[in-house]
């Protein structure tokens, strides 16, 4: 079993860059695709990003491709999400979660563990 603690949001403003820290709990989590998600109010969550389980591979969402960067530290059980040129459109509840699909950018339903999330409300 993994637990996830998301942590580094707060009220950033626009233009300027942040970065979140996903920290990981427990057994097995170098076997886990990482996808990382937001959910703004009233919209439904949606995936930002991912890394794969040796940190090799990454996937972005169209929406932050360009201007994000994930990195993974298996030994330190961490995965760091940053995103630079912060808009308003990027506030939103961010949670990490673990995938044990194969795929990298599995479906929603098949993360298995989630974190509680962090809020970033970016302002203008």
């Amino acid at each position: 079993q993994v637990q996830l603690v998301e942590s580094g949001g707060g009220l950033v403003q626009a233009g300027t860059s942040m970065r979140l820290s996903c920290s990981a709990s427990g057994a097995g989590f170098s076997t886990y695709h990482i996808g990382w998600f937001r959910q703004a109010q009233g919209k439904e969550r949606e995936r930002v990003g991912a890394v794969s389980r040796s940190g090799g591979s990454t996937w972005y969402a169209d929406s932050v491709e360009g201007r994000s960067i994930i990195e993974r530290d298996n030994a330190k059980k961490l995965v760091y999400l940053q995103l630079n040129s912060l808009t308003t459109d990027d506030t939103g509840v961010y949670y990490c979660a673990a995938a044990l699909s194969p795929s990298l950018v599995p479906h929603m339903s098949e993360y298995k563990y989630w974190g509680q999330g962090t809020q970033v409300t970016v302002s203008s």
